[in-house]
This record gives structure tokens, sequence and C-alpha cells, in this order.
């Protein structure tokens, strides 16, 4: 059982891998990381049974983070779409000093 969690955590890591190295809409790659955390979630929850109730408490504090992530992360593509129009990351140069 935690053998098959762990290969699913895996595979799921590497889509969400993938999906941030070739994609270029940056709403696409912030919905990968987000797959990135939930693999990690899903990796603590998996190891927690062997491991003891700590891995389920550091998913809370992925949650958090994710969560702080997605409000922050949205709010700063949407205010980019609303200026440039586009969200494609080659355009993201602006964002640098």
């Amino acid at each position: 059982m935690v053998t098959e969690a762990l290969f699913l955590s895996v595979m799921i890591f590497i889509i969400g891998t993938l999906g941030v190295i070739i994609r270029r809409n940056a709403i696409i790659m912030f919905l990968c990381v987000e797959l990135q955390l939930n693999a990690v979630n899903l990796a603590f929850v998996a190891l927690s049974r062997h491991a003891g109730i700590e891995g389920q408490l550091f998913v809370f504090f992925v949650m958090t983070v994710a969560a702080a992530e997605a409000a922050v992360g949205l709010a700063i593509i949407i205010s980019i779409f609303r200026h440039y129009e586009t969200v494609i990351t080659d355009n993201f140069s602006f964002l640098r000093w």
C-alpha cells in the first residue's frame, strides 16, 4: 500500500515538474507547482503510517504554504495580465530590476 502511494506521488511530482519546465503559460505553471505540492502531501501521508503522525502534521504546513502561494501568486499573475495583457512567461523579463 505504501509503495503504491509513493509511486503515485513520484509520478504526480514528475508530471508537475515537466509542466513547469515545458509550459510557458504562467497559470499552467502555477497549477503544476500546486500539483507538486499535492504530490509531496501524498508522500507525507503515505510515510506517516511508518514514521508516525509527524508526516500528517507537515501536510498542514504544506497546505498553509500552498494557500498563501495561491493567493499571492494569483494576485501577481492577475496584476501582470491587467498591465501587459499576457501571461506568457517569455515576456516576464520586465520583472527584473
